[in-house]
């Protein structure tokens, strides 16, 4: 039997970790099998890149749980956008990418095929599938959910979650002590999150526990309220700016530094609009997804606050790449074990789908069915911890005009 692995789209703590336990896994279950890996996911696919995995490896493959990135590559390559794999030279003019990357499989013998990454990876990896099966070759596909933005419909927790919260936390644990460098501070956390506000959330939710652990001086500068948290600003929340901004300047008097935790797409319809309306070129991926490294968003909201609240001097720090890149926390990684381990299982049992905790049948693990993953899942901000967050640092709840900054 013939595996293949492949990882795609951006970094998140669980490729490796992943990798590393499916080869542990088909070690254990079928001993001696073959196992590639698609070099940068299906950029390699299509161009026939792959590397056969060693028996050094595959005896050492635990060392992959201590590691980030990809020990394979990743790259952002959407089958079915032909005109975007002809531009890059993925496939020649006249060719359809599905058919390609079909052929190369059936050229290298692949039984199962073991996919790791968001929606998108997913549902090119359904369309594969499918090619495959209408034409008369049996290939079973089985997915691992990937993404720091826990953004995945219907999985309740997509792996290396949990891991990029903690680390951007950790990240901004440091940062915020810039605040000590001038008066009337304003430091901007972005955090990653294109449609989903979940990982600001989630990170600001660990921040703040960091800061329970933490002894104070407030007989000096080392007053927790100068450290603590001012304003969380997600996607899926409207906020009055007026009001925010009559709140964050009474902050700012008051303890003369204002920290806020900002998901790189809240108010990303404003920034767009503006951009385009000043013949600015937005560009955009293989996905159509904007490019957020590119719009900036903190700075933006830098530029709309600092103004108004007559800050100083207005930081912008990006823990995205930070968090993203490490390695699984522990709970991260008992999660990946559990999914894993049922992946394998549904491989075996030629059982194609994306393997996850299922939100529509009471979270348990199993192989979700290819037509039912999307990507775009809002955060629900009324659970309780999230609002519980927002009460203690004195953020209203309430609707308001979060989309028209002027």
């Amino acid at each position: 039997m013939k595996i293949a692995f492949l990882t795609a789209g951006g970094l998140a703590p669980c490729l490796s970790s992943s990798i590393g336990r499916l080869i542990e896994q088909y070690e254990t279950t079928i001993p001696n099998s073959e196992m590639i890996g698609y070099l940068n996911g299906y950029k390699g696919l299509l161009l026939g890149n792959s590397i056969q995995l060693s028996d050094n490896v595959k005896q050492n493959s635990h060392i992959l749980y201590n590691f980030g990135g990809s020990p394979i590559g990743n790259s952002r390559v959407k089958l079915s956008n032909v005109d975007d794999c002809i531009k890059n030279g993925y496939i020649q003019e006249g060719e359809n990418p599905l058919e390609v990357a079909s052929k190369q499989l059936v050229k290298d013998g692949v039984d199962i095929l073991h996919t790791i990454g968001g929606d998108d990876t997913n549902t090119t990896a359904s369309d594969l599938a499918t090619y495959l099966n209408d034409n008369g070759y049996n290939l079973t596909v089985v997915g691992l959910p990937k993404t720091v933005d826990n953004d995945v419909y219907p999985i309740t927790q997509t792996l290396g979650a949990w891991t990029a919260s903690q680390q951007g936390a950790l990240f901004f644990r440091n940062i915020v002590n810039e605040n000590t460098t001038s008066s009337r501070h304003l430091i901007i956390h972005e955090v990653m999150g294109r449609n989903c506000g979940w990982l600001t959330g989630a990170t600001a939710l660990e921040y703040r526990k960091l800061l329970q652990s933490e002894s104070f001086l407030p007989d000096i500068l080392l007053d927790k309220s100068r450290w603590d948290i001012d304003a969380v600003y997600i996607p899926e929340m409207e906020i009055n700016i007026s009001d925010e901004v009559q709140r964050l300047k009474h902050k700012l008097d008051e303890k003369d530094s204002v920290n806020i935790f900002l998901s790189e797409g809240a108010g990303l319809n404003s920034i767009i609009a503006e951009m385009e309306s000043q013949g600015e070129k937005v560009n955009r991926d293989a996905f159509g997804h904007v490019r957020l490294d590119e719009i900036n968003p903190g700075k933006w909201f830098g530029k709309q606050f600092s103004k108004k609240i007559k800050a100083e001097k207005t930081l912008i720090q990006k823990s995205g790449y930070f968090a993203r890149s490490s390695a699984p926390c522990q709970q991260d990684l008992e999660l990946i074990f559990k999914s894993v381990d049922f992946a394998v299982k549904s491989a075996l049992d030629e059982v194609s789908g994306v393997v996850g905790m299922d939100e529509d049948y009471n979270n348990e693990i199993r192989c979700i069915e290819f037509n039912r993953i999307k990507g775009g899942k809002s955060f629900d901000y009324k659970v309780d911890w999230f609002q519980n967050l927002l009460t203690d640092i004195g953020q209203p709840i309430e609707k308001g005009i979060c989309n028209e900054i002027s």
